[in-house]
């Protein structure tokens, strides 16, 4: 007589979603970010990513097999998405050694030494990112004009749109003449890091992901709201100062980190609301450090700070069990 009692652990009706299928997704939705980068930084675009994605995927492998004595796991395409994310937080000048100290960071301190993906309190590519920002800020802080395609480390640096920004908020009136247009802004065309150069290709990518439901609305939304509130009322109070929130939106990483780096599965809440309360804590971080901070850009401290908040935020917005009595 065939079986017909199975007992097994939850879940018991699965939705056909796996690991595999959202991390290709992810880096499908990142794929517009760098074609854009190609053609705004040309070989140092190249170079810096590809570095990168090698170097995260080494790692991943050597610690795994080396130390934690595991089979690969390089197959879910989780390292590959620290390196393009890392590569992505990066000028595209910066020397190689230089990247594959941060891969070895984020990889190996970031993810590996919590016990590898599901395990990590903090986004990887973004422990990499702040680390060689602390280490080596010159070469990170160096920020190559656009159009140079086939310039890599003797490229001609200038400011960046959020550099001009706090030029702007300091009484620099001059700043605001060199600022980009907002539509060069969207479509791309501006020093920075090599994903945040165009908001088109990033709301592409945004697109994506909500399309196949690998993200929901709630943490990029949420972030952004945030951002235009904050900014639009320091406008309002003192416009010659502070410049139109959409600038704000449209500069540096805040669309790269709302959309790619905050809706991090392990990292961020597990419910809608909590996912709600954490954009609003990025978004608050990132404005505070943008207006009040030394470094012209918070979106990467703001993330890292709102990870270590996502335990309490979890256990606040816990739903109640099914049953439950209210007391």
């Amino acid at each position: 007589m065939a079986q017909k009692l199975f007992i097994s652990t939850s879940p018991h009706v699965h939705c056909g979603d796996t690991i595999e299928r959202n991390m290709y997704w992810v880096i499908a939705a990142l794929m517009p970010a760098l074609i854009a980068s190609f053609i705004v930084f040309g070989l140092g675009a190249l170079a810096v990513t590809v570095t990168s994605v090698l170097s995260c995927l080494f790692f991943e492998w050597f610690i795994t097999r080396v130390f934690l004595k595991r089979s690969s796991t390089l197959a879910d395409g989780s390292a590959v998405i620290t390196g393009i994310l890392l590569a992505f937080n990066m000028p595209s000048n910066i020397p190689l050694y230089v990247i594959v100290m941060g891969a070895l960071v984020a990889i190996g301190i970031g993810k590996m030494a919590f016990g590898g993906l599901g395990n990590n309190p903090f986004n990887p590519a973004l422990v990499g990112r702040v680390f060689l920002l602390i280490s080596f800020p010159a070469v990170m802080t160096s920020w190559p004009e656009p159009h140079q395609l086939t310039a890599y480390t003797d490229a001609v640096t200038g400011a960046t749109p959020l550099n001009l920004i706090g030029q702007i908020a300091g009484g620099n009136a001059a700043a605001l003449d060199q600022l980009p247009s907002l539509g060069t802004l969207f479509m791309g065309g501006v020093g920075g890091c090599i994903g945040e150069v165009s908001v088109l290709a990033l709301l592409i990518g945004l697109c994506i992901l909500l399309w196949r439901k690998v993200i929901t609305w709630h943490i990029p939304v949420s972030i952004l709201a945030t951002v235009a509130v904050l900014t639009g009322i320091m406008w309002l109070i003192n416009p010659v100062l502070y410049v139109n929130p959409l600038y704000h939106l449209c500069s540096g990483g805040l669309m790269l980190g709302a959309i790619f780096m905050a809706t991090d599965y392990v990292t961020s809440p597990m419910t809608a609301k909590g996912m709600v309360w954490y954009g609003i804590g990025i978004g608050f971080l990132t404005v505070i450090i943008r207006f009040f901070g030394s470094y012209p850009e918070g979106m990467s401290f703001a993330i890292l700070i709102m990870n270590a908040v996502t335990p309490l935020i979890n256990n606040w917005c816990k739903p109640k069990r099914f049953g439950e009595v209210k007391k």
